[in-house]
């Protein structure tokens, strides 16, 4: 074995990017880690997904031990519907064995001298115990537990192998049990019931001598195992006050002299107004600006679904394919499915990836509805913003309001939205006979900018502002 120094240098990868992304690497090599949660959260795929990851030819074997939880069958059963199953590895690679009925018939005891045979014979290079909590109830006093815990360790301590115990542990549980102190990692999932879908989540709570990614970072479980969203975290800034300089324009003819000369690269504008007011237009008239200026633009959409934005398109003269040759990227998702970890990474990532220069969210207040959690919608928004000023990216945010500035049901205020908005649109319909349409721009940072309202039209061209 290496130094402890080197040993903590170096990390073995969990299978899965982004979890690794969390863990700055992975786990810690011939580390013991513990991962928790209730049935259902997902531990059990991350680990088989792990597995499979490091089940390679030639290489030492994974042992997957299950005790008193769910025998082998039954786990290969269920584990057969993921894309990442190789049944050709089942015996060879990876060793799956059920020790439930020796551990039944001799007590806790008899786990050690096990995984000593284990490991003499076959060297496996990881082992994964499922379920270890389910070994409690075999234990007959709490004493008997710490002393197999104790030879469990000593043992593996003496040999290159990274464990990882598995468990249905409660929080009360990481505070109790003796497995917690000695762990070197701990990695929780959690589930969180919502009328339509559960939202999941997992978070590091100990990952001994290594940094991680604190926080609750969102997981959905998909055929392919488990997707990790990483929590997204405000970039670091540069220790000076540049700014990016000059303007870009609005697309929508008129309204660039009332912004002050059009918004600021890099800024962020908050479009807000009632239904039928024109935000969308606005902001797709800025998007598609983009593409006249040779920018890529993305338009992120819950309202409209993509046909209902093709007649959109259309209705302007527009060919939405050709629009997105000419580097015009479109993401929707129903606000029914949205979950707001999964939508802001994958936001960033198009961003990130596709070297995006002007972003359209459409509209913010459906990230609202959809999450529980007001304050980790906030950061992660401002998080989002933020990496967008570094980067140079100007986006446009629309607000659906009941008229004037009155709030509708959002779980985020026009009151937090402002203080991270750079700009302010505020789109008013008029009452009949003529629902005459008006815009005041009522923010403007660091711009000369005309508060009064103006009349405005909307055709098959779009918007434009009256003299």
């Amino acid at each position: 074995m290496g130094s402890p120094e080197n040993v903590l240098e170096r990390r073995i990868s969990t299978g899965n990017a982004q979890m690794d992304e969390v863990l700055c690497g992975g786990f810690p090599v011939n580390s013991l880690n513990i991962i928790m949660g209730q049935p259902g959260t997902g531990k059990t795929i991350f680990a088989e997904q792990m597995v499979f990851h490091h089940a390679v030819d030639d290489d030492r074997p994974i042992l997957y031990l299950t005790t008193l939880s769910e025998p082998v069958s039954k786990v290969l059963t269920y584990l057969q519907r993921f894309s990442f199953f190789d049944e050709d590895k089942i015996g060879t690679v990876a060793l799956y064995q059920d020790i439930g009925p020796k551990l039944a018939q001799s007590g806790v005891s008899a786990l050690v001298p096990y995984i000593v045979e284990a490991i003499h014979s076959s060297s496996p290079k990881m082992i994964v115990i499922d379920s270890f909590k389910a070994l409690h109830d075999l234990a007959e006093t709490a004493q008997e537990m710490r002393r197999m815990l104790h030879e469990l360790t000593s043992t593996l301590a003496a040999y290159e192998t990274t464990v990882f115990l598995l468990g249905e542990y409660t929080d009360e549980n990481a505070r109790v049990l003796p497995e917690f102190a000695i762990a070197d990692g701990i990695v929780q999932f959690l589930r969180n019931p919502q009328s339509t879908r559960d939202e999941r989540f997992m978070r590091v709570l100990k990952l001994r001598g290594s940094k991680y990614l604190e926080g609750l970072h969102g997981c959905r479980i998909t055929s392919a195992g488990l997707d990790i969203y990483p929590r997204l975290v405000t970039p670091d800034f540069p220790q000076s006050y540049e700014v990016h300089s000059g303007r870009i324009s609005t697309g929508v003819p008129g309204l660039d002299d009332i912004m002050g000369g059009g918004v600021r690269r890099g800024s962020t504008t908050l479009v807000a107004g009632p239904t039928g007011s024109g935000k969308t237009t606005v902001c797709l008239q800025y998007a598609l600006d983009g593409l006249k200026q040779k920018e890529r633009s993305l338009f992120v959409n819950f309202q409209e679904n993509p046909t209902q934005l093709g007649y959109l398109f259309s209705s302007m003269g527009i060919d939405p394919n050709q629009a997105q040759e000419q580097g015009l990227e479109l993401l929707y998702t129903s606000p029914v499915e949205l979950q707001i970890d999964s939508i802001i990474v994958k936001l960033f990532n198009i961003v990130s990836s596709k070297k995006i220069d002007r972003v359209v969210v459409d509209a913010i207040g459906d990230l609202g509805r959809a999450s529980n959690d007001q304050e980790r919608l906030h950061g992660y928004l401002y998080s989002l913003i933020q990496h967008f000023t570094v980067r140079g990216v100007t986006s446009y945010f629309t607000y659906e309001t009941m008229g004037q500035l009155t709030e509708t049901g959002s779980a985020l205020s026009l009151t937090q939205l402002s203080n991270i908005s750079d700009n302010i649109l505020l789109l008013e319909l008029g009452t009949e006979p003529d629902f005459e349409r008006t815009a005041r721009c009522m923010k403007a940072r660091g711009s000369k900018h005309d508060l009064k309202p103006h009349r405005f039209e909307m055709s098959d061209k779009g918007i434009s502002f009256l003299n």
